[in-house]
């Protein structure tokens, strides 16, 4: 299912920025998305949740020496997926994809820096189903063959993968399943994008009104959303990247990441619970120079919009299923 509220210009997602390519595995219930950029983006990441579940989040601090990724993880399976991140580092180090330890041109090992993030699904399906590293080696090279059908400095001529897939499968949002949504713009020159695994503690949807937080144009019957079970434990969390090829430098990136969750409180409501673990990336596949004030606040401007758009996306895109309803199943427009 596709989301028919949407214009084209959101139909790209992360593979709008060039550099960036997008896999996913799919395994009914949960599920991981890998975006990977195999020449490095500068990245950094900003944590709001109280209970994150991450991997390799202290090395994007702008301090810390690092300061380009390969790839960024996105799983089910709360703490269990982390797992899967094995299986993309295995990935990019066979296609020679990685951190060159004893310097660049040099013979030696590489090693891939791939942080993560992960989302609370277990009450969605079986409990014991929870992505492995075979999953993140498979939704690896479905990224890595998504970049090889273009030019790495090319966008996809393909419209995204969004809804109840990867690490969306068995996301929840208040009373209605989530999913993984995209959303991409251009400022000038420059790209910014998103991808957002929608699985928050909080409601998208006002009970009151029945309009979208997020989009206030969409809007579902309040006596069949308030007649839904509550499907969200205390333990949800929402997670995803934002991406950019403008050349920003690694602090600039965690402004990025910071004003995103702009975004994400504009869409989801409570935001950041205690419980929750929202955790946001951002990327640049530019060259890192820096751009000046009055760039970097447009760019944060449309991080914060196409992070909520990605929601929005999320939402609508999801299909029914898992003894779940979707919002397809509630809404009033079309």
């Amino acid at each position: 299912m596709t989301a028919p509220a949407h214009s084209d210009n959101h139909r790209l997602g992360l593979a709008a920025v060039p550099g960036i390519g997008v896999g996913h595995t799919s395994a009914g219930d949960t599920g991981c998305t890998v975006v990977v950029a195999p020449a490095g983006a500068y990245a950094a990441v900003d944590v709001r949740g109280g209970g994150p579940g991450t991997r390799e989040t202290d090395l994007l601090e702008a301090h810390n020496t690092v300061a380009q990724v390969h790839a960024v993880l996105l799983s089910g399976g709360s703490a269990y997926g982390l797992a899967a991140a094995d299986g993309v580092m295995a990935q990019l180090e066979k296609a020679g994809i990685g951190f060159p330890v004893l310097g660049p041109d040099k013979p030696g090992p590489i090693v891939p820096i791939v942080p993560g993030a992960v989302i609370f699904d277990l009450l969605v399906g079986d409990p014991q189903h929870r992505p492995t590293r075979h999953d993140g080696a498979a939704a690896t090279r479905q990224a890595l063959a998504d970049l090889a059908q273009r030019d790495p400095h090319t966008t996809s001529p393909h419209p995204a993968a969004r809804g109840s897939i990867g690490a969306g499968c068995g996301a929840t949002a208040g009373k209605i399943r989530g999913g993984y949504g995209t959303a991409n713009t251009t400022i000038g020159d420059y790209v910014v994008a998103a991808g957002v695994v929608a699985n928050p503690v909080g409601h998208v949807v006002d009970p009151h009104t029945g309009q979208l937080y997020g989009d206030p144009t969409i809007t579902v019957d309040p006596a069949a959303y308030a007649d839904l079970e509550s499907l969200a434990t205390k333990l949800n969390t929402t997670i995803g990247v934002i991406a950019t090829n403008a050349p920003v430098t690694k602090a600039q990136a965690r402004r990025l990441a910071l004003t995103g969750h702009d975004g994400l409180a504009r869409a989801i409501r409570p935001a950041h619970s205690p419980l929750d673990g929202d955790t946001l990336f951002a990327l640049s596949t530019g060259d890192g120079s820096g751009v000046d004030v009055d760039l970097l606040g447009q760019l944060c401007a449309a991080a914060a919009d196409m992070v909520e758009a990605a929601i929005v996306d999320a939402v609508l895109s999801a299909e029914p299923g898992l003894n779940t309803a979707c919002l397809a199943d509630i809404r009033t427009t079309t």
